[in-house]
């Protein structure tokens, strides 16, 4: 957290600040997603805010999620298009809900750091002027309440983080259908889809190492990110199912292989079997000190990503679910 930051004035805010918007009934919200981008600058840490002329505001940068598109790649690509910057997100903050123009808006926020691949901003008539800010003089400038609240739960909490995402393995059709070996058997035509839209709901994250059960439906759910990204698929035995004695899953040595993963430190990408995944969950909270949720459960292609501090003691900074379609 920075030093100079105004902690006496900051206000960190819940998820769901009491606002009535239709007495007795429901509006479903106006869906939108951005980041607070930051960076380590000369005279301390820095945020990124955008100006908007037609609204002579200062803001975060955010945008509307399109018809069909997944949460975190509308974050990613609201991000690159209104600042020349590649985002890659770090842990997630608490949404931010408000009114526009009457209706409900609903705002998802995520802690970003500039990645490779950032293009040259050009000034246009949604965004003219993007600039790093230290973070006291960000709260300072930003324009909206709404915004200094994302401001405050970005800072109240650690910066630098990694992920480690718990992949459940996509779509791979009924056991009792095929014939062969089942360490063999493939993904189905969904599953293949499914594959292919966890690529570009991962990517955001930034580069991983990828670790797979050896099973073939593990290893092809994560090959189109292996493929994306040139990640090696690195297959454990421990975390695959049917390859021990009486077969089914070695519960206690699959928790030892995950707790080394959690303990290395390094942005990790696990695909593994459904019924280790309330035990990988366990171990993992557990070691962070965190407590475990009662639907810790994953559906196929379904995946948790635990954000954890980088420091030498670990301890969870974030932890959300998404499926590979939104």
């Amino acid at each position: 957290m920075a030093d100079d930051y105004p902690f006496d004035e900051a206000e960190i805010t819940s998820a769901w600040p009491p606002r009535d918007t239709a007495p007795g009934g429901y509006m479903e919200p106006i869906r939108a997603a951005g980041a607070v981008l930051w960076r380590q600058g000369e005279s301390g840490r820095e945020a990124v805010l955008v100006h908007r002329p037609d609204r002579d505001d200062w803001t975060l940068p955010k945008g509307k999620v399109k018809n069909g598109e997944h949460l975190v790649t509308a974050a990613a690509r609201e991000v690159a298009e209104e600042t020349g910057l590649r985002p890659v997100l770090g842990r997630r903050l608490p949404p931010q809900r408000y009114l526009r123009g009457g209706w409900p808006k609903l705002v998802d926020w995520w802690a970003a750091e500039a990645g490779p691949g950032a293009s040259e901003f050009t000034p246009n008539e949604e965004i003219d002027r993007v600039e790093w800010v230290p973070l006291a003089e960000a709260r300072d400038r930003l324009t909206y309440d709404h915004d200094v609240s994302v401001l405050d739960n970005f800072v109240s909490g650690p910066l630098e983080t990694f992920p480690l995402v718990l992949l459940r393995h996509a779509p791979a059709g009924e056991k009792r259908a095929w014939e062969g070996d089942d360490l063999l058997r493939p993904l189905d035509e969904t599953g293949r889809e499914t594959a292919g839209e966890l690529a570009r709901v991962l990517e955001p994250y930034g580069p991983m190492r990828v670790v797979s059960s050896a099973a073939a439906r593990c290893t092809e759910t994560v090959l189109p990110y292996s493929a994306a990204t040139g990640a090696e698929v690195r297959t454990v035995p421990a975390l695959t199912a049917g390859v021990h004695p009486g077969g089914g899953v070695d519960t206690a040595a699959a928790r030892r292989a995950f707790a080394t993963l959690v303990e290395e430190g390094r942005p990790t990408l696990v695909c593994i079997h459904g019924e280790l995944v309330a035990d990988l969950m366990k171990e993992a909270l557990a070691r962070l000190g965190a407590p475990v949720t009662q639907q810790i459960s994953l559906r196929k292609g379904t995946f948790w990503v635990l954000h954890i501090t980088s420091g030498q003691e670990r301890s969870l900074a974030a932890v959300e679910r998404h499926e590979a379609t939104r």
